[in-house]
């Protein structure tokens, strides 16, 4: 059975936004550090933005800095990633992952994140 639980992608044309929800366990979801990462064909999968469900505290990558908010419901065991100002770069299959901890000192390591969601599309069109 699926701990986690993505929803939200679909395609956009660049410059809109989409926002991602990952519904957890509760179990999984309590103090841990819940993570988006995303893999573009040919790619590695690569962190986008994590956070620590225990205290709110959040990091992200430089690339989607000032666009991309990784924010918490402790009411409905969801994290979510609200996705601005989208480029064609961020076309990728985005994935959910948790692992029980703080997030630190590593936030972005796919080795460390035991639990994963199925991944949503996102397509970014010019």
């Amino acid at each position: 059975q699926g701990q986690l639980v993505e929803s939200g992608g679909g395609s956009v044309q660049a410059g809109g936004s989409l926002r991602l929800s990952c519904a957890a366990s509760r179990y999984v979801y309590r103090w841990s550090c819940m993570g988006w990462f995303r893999q573009a064909p040919g790619k590695e999968r690569e962190g986008v933005a994590s956070i620590y469900t225990g205290l709110g505290r959040t990091y992200s990558a430089d690339s989607v800095k000032g666009r991309f908010t990784i924010s918490q419901d402790n009411a409905k065991n969801t994290v979510y990633l609200q996705m601005n100002s989208l480029k064609p770069e961020d076309t990728a299959m985005y994935y959910c992952a948790a692992y029980s901890g703080g997030c630190r000192p590593r936030w972005n390591v796919v080795g460390d994140f035991d639990y994963w969601g199925q991944g949503t599309q996102v397509t970014v069109s010019l």
